[in-house]
């Protein structure tokens, strides 16, 4: 399990605690990120294996992805709202939710622009995945 890629949901502390908690219980299968989150690393493929960290680093389990797309932002459906396992009732909710974390101060440095933001044109990678 050890030459497998690490899988971090969020940053570390509560909402990735939450987030991996989902994965575990099986409600969270799948997930977002922006495209731009990309720009140093390879998207992620069907198939792949990847294994899951909490906050402490510590390996919880491991994810195989089942399926990738790439759609803007406008075009995020219901399913994967839903299927994100973070208790959206709807898109609107998923997108304020989402749109709260890309526009945070981690992020942003992730990216290296304080002022990124997100608008209907934003790609997002959305990938799928089971608990293996």
């Amino acid at each position: 399990m050890t030459d497998l890629p690490i899988v971090e949901f969020a940053y570390p502390g509560p909402l990735r605690d939450a987030l991996v908690a989902a994965v575990l219980s099986g409600e969270k299968t799948s997930t977002a990120s922006l495209l731009a989150q990309y720009a140093d690393e390879e998207l992620p493929k069907v198939g792949e294996r990847g294994v899951v960290v909490d906050s402490a680093g510590v390996v919880v389990g491991v994810i195989e992805t089942t399926g990738v797309d790439i759609v803007a932002l406008r075009d995020v459906s219901l399913q994967h709202a839903l299927d994100e396992g973070e208790g959206y009732a709807d898109v609107a909710q998923w997108r304020a939710g989402h749109e709260k974390f890309w526009h945070s101060t981690e992020v942003r440095q992730e990216l290296g622009d304080p002022h990124s933001t997100v608008n209907d044109d934003t790609q997002v990678v959305l990938e799928r995945f089971i608990l293996v």
